[in-house]
């Protein structure tokens, strides 16, 4: 945790510390949420704060983990089923747990939110705060274009907008093959920058540096975050690659 985030909880009484408050100049009204893998009541190897009920977890503790969130809540967030893709859900009017990997929310108090375990989760707002978003942005869904996406269906200009990148994965833990590499570096040139041979033939990805890249591209400049490591951090986050069977942290996002 930043020293910033310790400095956003500490001014967001409310909030227990275990959770982060996203470090970025977003509009007083839109707020934002990260949770990490402390406060909850799921046992090994979910321990303890498990949003995910798709992961094996009990579903009585996983509904009580999200419950203790309730009180920071404006509305029950529309949970999704990530299936690594771009479908892009609308909170407005969202059904029960639709298949989508992003989430976008105009209307006050329709709060978004995605799940990971090292896959990137990224949010975005305009400067108006007049519409919010939250992407699941794995390497399989950033390759795709789920953050396009996303701003796509968010309506403002890319220009006015921002964006916070939340825990995931670090470079030095994010082993990929050559096809991972091709994918990225064929759709953009700079993508190879991104890309560090490993010790086993292999290749160390920047999810975060790729994330930026596509967010430049569609003229998002303002870009906050992107400074932490599930898989190194056993600690705080849930890391699927670390662990197999772990549990899944949430982002969340609305206007208040």
């Amino acid at each position: 945790m930043s020293q910033h985030d310790h400095l956003n909880i500490s001014v967001h009484s409310n909030i227990p510390g275990h959770l982060i408050i996203p470090d970025w100049p977003a509009p007083a009204h839109v707020k934002a949420l990260q949770t990490t893998r402390l406060g909850g009541t799921s046992c090994k190897p979910y321990d303890s704060l498990n949003l995910g009920d798709h992961v094996g977890d009990a579903p009585l503790t996983v509904a009580r983990n999200r419950m203790s969130l309730n009180t920071l809540l404006p509305s029950e967030p529309v949970w999704l089923e990530q299936v690594h893709g771009t479908v892009v859900a609308i909170a407005d009017s969202a059904s029960c747990r639709p298949q989508a990997d992003a989430c976008i929310a105009r209307q006050r108090a329709a709060v978004c939110v995605v799940m990971t375990a090292d896959c990137l989760p990224v949010l975005l707002c305009d400067a108006q705060g007049s519409a919010v978003g939250a992407a699941h942005a794995g390497w399989k869904g950033l390759a795709a274009g789920v953050i396009e996406a996303t701003v796509q269906a968010m309506n403002v200009a890319p220009q006015n907008m921002m964006a916070w990148l939340g825990p995931a994965i670090s470079q030095q833990a994010f082993e990929v093959g050559d096809e991972v590499r091709v994918l990225f570096v064929d759709a953009d040139p700079q993508a190879a920058a991104a890309f560090m041979p490993s010790q086993h033939g292999k290749w160390l990805a920047d999810i975060y540096a790729l994330a930026r890249l596509r967010l430049n591209a569609l003229g998002i400049t303002q870009i906050y975050g992107g400074d932490y490591c599930t898989y190194r951090d056993a600690e705080r986050f849930f890391s699927y690659r670390r662990d197999g069977v772990t549990g899944r942290m949430g982002t969340f996002i609305w206007i208040e």
